[in-house]
C-alpha cells in the first residue's frame, strides 16, 4: 500500500513538471511572437531609413530655391543697378542736348581762307568762351556788307548734321563758306569784315558777332555765297559745296 502510494505520488509530481514545463515553453514562444508583431521591424527599418531620404531631399531642394531666389534677387539688384547707371548718363546726355542756345556773347567767331587758288571757300571757327555748355543752332547767318541791308547767305541742306552740336566750354564748330565760284570778276565786292548772327532754335538771335577778314580781304559774290551749318568737325562730302 505504501509503495503504490509513493508511485502515484511520483506520477502526479512528474505529470505537473511536465505541465510547467510545456507552459514555460509556449509562454516563450508567445514572447517571440508578440516582440515580432510589436516591432514589425522589416518594414519600420525600411520606413525609418526612408524617412531621412525622402525629407533630404526635400530639404535640400529648399536650400536650392532660397539660393535661387537670393541669387535672382541679387541678379536683379546687379540690373537694377546698371538701368539706373544707364539712366543717370542718358539723362546726362538729355542735359546736354537741352543746354541754351550760344549766343553772340558766348562764342568767337573767326575767319581762315581754305587751300585752294584761286580762294573760292573760308572756313569759320565758332569757340565757346562762355564757360559753360551751349547749343549752336543751324547755321551762321552771315551778311557780307551793312547787316540792315546785306542779303542773307542761303545755307546748303545737305551739310546739316544728324545732331544738335552741343559745345563744351572752350570747344570749337566749324562751318564751310563759298564765298565766290571761278575767281574774281566783275561782281565781286571785297569786303573786310562781315557780319554773323546765330540762331536760337528756328529764330535769329538778337545781335551779331562782328568777324574780321583775313588778310588781304575777301573776293564776294553775294549771288554765289552759300553757306554750311555748324558741325563738329569738316566732313567730306557733306561739307563741299
Amino acid at each position: 500500500m505504501r509503495t503504490k502510494r509513493t508511485n502515484t505520488v511520483l506520477a502526479v509530481t512528474a505529470a505537473a513538471v511536465l505541465s510547467l514545463g510545456l507552459a514555460a515553453c509556449g509562454s516563450v514562444e508567445g514572447g517571440t511572437r508578440d516582440e515580432g508583431a510589436a516591432h514589425t521591424s522589416p518594414s519600420e527599418t525600411s520606413s525609418s531609413s526612408s524617412a531621412p531620404s525622402s525629407s533630404s531631399p526635400s530639404s535640400s531642394s529648399s536650400s536650392s530655391s532660397s539660393a535661387s531666389a537670393s541669387g535672382a534677387s541679387a541678379s536683379g539688384g546687379s540690373t537694377s543697378g546698371g538701368a539706373a547707371k544707364n539712366a543717370a548718363k542718358n539723362a546726362a546726355s538729355s542735359g546736354s542736348k537741352a543746354a541754351a542756345s550760344c549766343t553772340y556773347k558766348d562764342v568767337k567767331i573767326t575767319a581762315a581762307k581754305a587751300d585752294e587758288t584761286p580762294t573760292e571757300h573760308v572756313v569759320l571757327t565758332a569757340t565757346n568762351t562762355s564757360g559753360r555748355v551751349c547749343r549752336l543752332d543751324g547755321y551762321p547767318l552771315i551778311a557780307f556788307g551793312e547787316i540792315q541791308t546785306a542779303k542773307d547767305v542761303p545755307a546748303v541742306a545737305k551739310s546739316r548734321p544728324a545732331a544738335p552740336v552741343v559745345l563744351e566750354p572752350g570747344a570749337p564748330a566749324y562751318a564751310n563758306v563759298r564765298i565766290v565760284l571761278g575767281g574774281a570778276h566783275e561782281d565781286n565786292k571785297v569786303v573786310t569784315s562781315f557780319n554773323v548772327n546765330l540762331f536760337t532754335g528756328s529764330a535769329p538771335a538778337e545781335g551779331s558777332v562782328v568777324v574780321k577778314a583775313p588778310a588781304g580781304g575777301l573776293a564776294v559774290d553775294e549771288a554765289a555765297a552759300r553757306t554750311g551749318y555748324w558741325t563738329p568737325e569738316l566732313r567730306n562730302g557733306a561739307d563741299e559745296f
